[in-house]
């Protein structure tokens, strides 16, 4: 049986690998308080957004907060930056791009983001903070879409 290492820097994750490593933190956590710890602590761990990229274009529509996501296509994968002014969704979109970036735009638009669920963050985030989630994931299928098109399936 391979083993492999957990971090990233020495092999390339599938995007489900990556969502179970989250909803492997989340274990045993019950309390939403601690819950929302660690989506601030995920927030607060994201490398900060180039302020060249807090533009309008980078907005993302339908979120109550401001959130910023820049997204490029580099040798064939998407590369994801995000940032927000608000701790828990700047930590909800830090989940996001840690389970996207590095996936092809195909991959992306196949995901099947059931870590959301398994996590039960669908059921403990306000109305606007849900609406916003899927802003968040509309638009990142949006640019996979886009990448596509342009690249005629690669990037």
């Amino acid at each position: 049986m391979e083993v492999k290492p957990k971090h990233h820097y020495f092999f390339m994750s599938t995007i489900n690998e990556r969502q179970d490593e989250i909803i492997e933190e989340f274990e045993g956590l019950d309390d939403w308080m601690d819950r929302y710890s660690v989506i601030i602590d995920m927030g607060n761990a994201m490398p900060a957004l180039d302020e060249q990229y807090k533009t309008a274009d980078n907005l993302i529509d339908g979120c109550q907060s401001r959130v910023w996501l820049q997204a490029d296509c580099i040798d064939g994968k998407m590369r994801l930056q995000a940032d927000s002014d608000a701790i828990i969704v700047k930590g909800i979109i830090s989940m996001l791009v840690r389970v996207l970036d590095g996936a092809t735009p195909q991959e992306v638009l196949d995901a099947d983001l059931y870590f959301i669920e398994r996590i039960g963050l669908r059921d403990h985030l306000s109305p606007t903070r849900s609406n916003g989630l899927l802003a968040m994931i509309k638009q990142l299928r949006a640019y996979a879409i886009a990448f596509q098109a342009r690249d005629h399936g690669g990037c």
